[in-house]
């Protein structure tokens, strides 16, 4: 079993997130629809984040040979 990546408290804008996933935009919203994939924050009208600590967790959760790894490069 892994550890829980550490809460940093880094927030991450929607191109740090796709770098990190290799989702896209609409397959991160439609994810986050069906409660698939962790909760934006709105900190402004126009501006939406997400905690860098649930994404890492997401990732984590993945299956092996699935999606991306932290430090992976997305190509």
């Amino acid at each position: 079993m892994s550890a829980q990546p550490a809460d940093t408290g880094r927030l991450l804008r929607l191109p740090d997130v796709t770098k990190l996933t290799t989702l896209g935009r609409t397959a991160i919203y439609a994810r986050v629809a069906r409660g698939e994939f962790p909760q934006p924050l709105s900190i402004s009208s126009h501006c939406t984040v997400w905690k860098e600590s649930e994404v890492l967790a997401w990732v984590e959760r993945l299956p092996r040979g699935v999606g991306p790894r932290p430090g992976s490069a997305a190509s």
